[in-house]
């Protein structure tokens, strides 16, 4: 049988490593007039640093953190905003405060963006971004982040969102007015490496208006971005995958809810966004060379950069993102707390135009001559409901959370300027029904819940492109039939200490789009392709955390197996990313820690260990050999070298503060080898990485009822590195990071 998708409400079950994370966050769920008994609950134990037990919406409902044993980080609207004084780049805010989040790719491509050594499921107010059946790697610019409030990770492998959460769940979730009356800011921002060309400037405008039973938000940006440079003063190279430099962003966000029933005890609240990054299409990539040993040689390496131009008849890359929500709660719908969701997605992305192998065909043009430009298109719509009853069965403490969820997924890749087909059509439908039990017991909190998926895939017949012999496949479809479990305690040692343990299931699908469009062999069927099979994950972990009135320490080791998992690697011939399905181990250590000196002083900081291993090769369908041992390292492409960062923030005088990071990446060698027993066969791998520290400035100051004016500086050294996954040979990958980047904004708020 095939085993996918499913582990219910697993994200309930991963800790909270409270540190540099959990400070002076947004205690506001995503339902503004939360007032649930967990709500209520967090209001109860504030320490003097403000150390608030967060509830965290990720869960599927609101909860007390300090009741969560799993790892969880809060990114909170401060975090963020002081991001966004150094950079728009949407993911720069996770790898600076999230342990186990890769270093961010600078593009807008997420490509290498992996949590914990897997990809996480990203979400927009609970609405999936992006599509597990075709991962293209740009889920994670989806909206402007000026509206967003605080982020919420769920670390380690769940299913309580559904498909796709191989190293857990990031959920953004969007601002909420707070004031009585109207609020209007505007937001306006320039930024510069000093060159003609570097120039970027945005444009931002929100209204919030509460009053009496209803609330709007109404949110729009536009931003127009520049070409960028490296710390050597060249210009940094377009990325394949799409790039955020020379391009454009306009965002329109609506959000209105009305509350009502006795006491406001209901609510209705509807969304509505809308998101569009394109390239301008001024520039055009030139291929560096990594030296001797390249193709051609060059004696002295040098990376990718860009140049004025345009490649006649290609199109612009973009990422098109438009989602509806509608969100009905209940407070007390028979004796407990009802949410339902149903949304709407649309989400297209189309990528820089190439004259690959894979993309010619002589029908077309002669060979080596045809460009073209892959676009993926996929369409999402579902129901998620959840119902929380406290004290269930009488018993205090007992909490009851139970729900459905209905999804269907379609998505396709095609070659856009050929219009030829490259992934056909896949539909996937899913029914899961869930039910998790927590029980206070004074200072302890047991957790358990079970998720059971019912779901199917389909595609129909296709043929594949010349590259692959224009092969005919036979559609078909696919069952995936799963029942995942988590389990987890926390003890809650005293008012300072806890402690917890858990263990949990997730799942997702291996981009089901690479293995369909690379059959080459005649006589396949979609139903009996191995590589389809999903990845089951076991994660276990155990930390503590400590909050004391000055600061707070946390700590979580894991461990991570999937028996037929998934891992990247570098096809030869086209230089492409293929996908190796075989046992995957992962293991990981993340610290935490905040301290408050004075009302004055602040430091923060986290480190993030994470090692990995796979099979040089997986087991034989023909049976004539099992996959092979443990031996091969996971690289780069799937897991981040280790990482520290920190950040030390003073505020020199009432109206005014200054925040001064670094983030380091350390060097890294990992190698291995192994011998089939079969055939003889030798493998062999060996990946080195040299690290890099970058740090950045952001400075504000409150001109009172005149506005905040900020300044910001990334890579404040302007110091010259190479991303650390492009140091490894992949396809026309070797790009520098950005140089020193000086940022200034303004914001008004009336």
């Amino acid at each position: 049988m095939i085993k996918p998708l499913t582990a219910a409400i697993s994200s309930i079950l991963l800790l909270s490593v409270i540190g540099s994370h959990a400070q002076a966050q947004d205690a506001t769920p995503a339902n503004s007039n939360d007032t649930s008994k967990d709500a209520k609950k967090t209001d109860k134990d504030k320490s003097a640093v403000n150390l608030q037990q967060v509830i965290v919406t990720g869960t599927r409902s609101p909860k007390a953190v300090d009741e969560i044993p799993g790892a969880i980080t809060v990114v909170s609207k401060e975090e963020i905003q002081h991001t966004l004084l150094v950079t728009e780049d949407a993911t720069a805010v996770l790898a600076r405060s999230v342990p186990g989040y890769a270093e961010s790719s600078q593009a807008m491509s997420n490509t290498g963006e992996t949590l914990r050594g897997r990809i996480p499921l990203r979400l927009f107010d609970g609405v999936p971004q992006g599509s597990p059946l075709r991962e293209g790697t740009r889920n994670g610019t989806f909206t402007d982040m000026g509206i967003v409030g605080r982020v919420e990770v769920i670390n380690g492998p769940s299913a309580s969102e559904g498909i796709g959460a191989a190293g857990g769940i990031i959920n953004y979730i969007s601002k909420v007015p707070t004031k009585e009356g109207n609020e209007t800011t505007l937001t306006t921002r320039y930024q510069t490496q000093g060159y003609s060309d570097s120039g970027s400037w945005k444009v931002g405008a929100t209204f919030a208006r509460k009053q009496d039973n209803y609330d709007v938000l109404l949110a729009g940006s536009y931003i127009d971005r520049g070409i960028t440079y490296d710390g050597n003063g060249r210009r940094i190279g377009l990325n394949t995958s799409g790039s955020l430099s020379d391009s454009t962003s306009k965002n329109v966000f609506i959000k209105a809810g009305v509350n009502f029933g006795e006491n406001n005890e209901q609510r209705l609240q509807f969304s509505f966004s809308k998101f569009r990054i394109a390239g301008k299409g001024e520039y055009i990539q030139v291929l560096g060379c990594r030296g001797p040993t390249d193709t051609p040689p060059c004696a002295v390496p040098r990376t990718n950069t860009s140049e004025k131009g345009h490649i006649f008849g290609s199109k612009d890359a973009f990422n098109d993102f438009k989602q509806y929500n509608l969100q009905y709660t209940n407070e007390k719908f028979f004796g407990g707390f009802l949410d339902i969701n149903i949304y709407k997605a649309d989400q297209s992305m189309r990528y820089l135009p190439e004259n690959t192998e894979d993309k010619q065909d002589p029908l077309i043009a002669p060979l080596n001559t045809l460009y073209d430009q892959s676009e993926i298109v996929a369409h999402k719509k579902g129901i998620r409901t959840s119902w929380t009853r406290p004290d269930i069965f009488n018993i205090t403490g007992l909490e009851l959370h139970t729900g459905i969820d209905f999804v269907k997924d379609q998505a396709q890749q095609r070659l856009a300027l050929t219009n030829r087909l490259w992934v056909p059509p896949m539909n996937y439908k899913s029914v899961a029904p869930y039910a998790q039990l927590s029980w206070d017991i004074g200072p302890v909190t047991l957790s358990g819940g079970y998720r059971r998926e019912d779901d199917k895939l389909d595609v129909n017949s296709y043929t594949t492109t010349y590259y692959r012999n224009r092969v005919f496949v036979q559609g078909g479809g696919l069952k995936y039939k799963e029942g995942l479990k988590n389990l987890g305690a926390i003890w809650r040692v005293n008012d300072e200490w806890s402690v917890f343990t858990s263990y949990s299931e997730g799942f997702t699908l291996p981009n089901i789009g690479i293995p369909l469009r690379n059959i080459n062999v005649p006589g396949q069927s979609v139903s009996r392709i191995r590589d389809l099979n999903a990845i089951i994950f076991k994660n276990y972990e155990a930390g503590f955390n400590w909050r004391g009135e000055q600061g707070a320490f946390g700590a979580t080791h894991y461990v991570s197996k999937s028996p037929f998992g998934a891992s990247l690697a570098i096809d030869p011939h086209t230089s492409d990313f293929i996908l190796s399905r075989a046992p995957v181990r992962i293991e990981g250590t993340e610290l935490t820690g905040e301290w408050r000196f004075n009302p004055e002083w602040k430091v923060t900081g986290l480190y993030s260990h994470i090692a990995g291993k796979t099979s040089f090769w997986s087991a034989d369908p023909a049976g004539r050999y099992g996959s092979g041992g443990m031996n091969k390292p996971l690289g780069v492409l799937d897991i981040n070298p280790d990482k520290l960062a920190g950040a030390l923030t003073w505020k020199f005088l009432p109206q005014a503060d200054a925040t001064l990071g670094f983030t380091s990446l350390f060097g890294r060698h990992v190698s291995g080898s192994d011998t089939r027993a079969y055939d003889g066969a030798k493998f062999s791998y060996s990946e080195q990485t040299h690290g890099y520290t970058l740090w950045d400035l952001g400075v504000n100051y409150d001109l009172q009822r005149y506005g905040k004016l900020s300044l910001g500086v990334e890579n404040l050294t302007d110091k010259q590195y190479i991303l650390s996954w492009s140091q490894l040979a992949g396809y026309q990958n070797y790009w520098a990071g950005r140089g020193r980047v000086t940022s200034l904004t303004y914001t008004i708020t009336f």
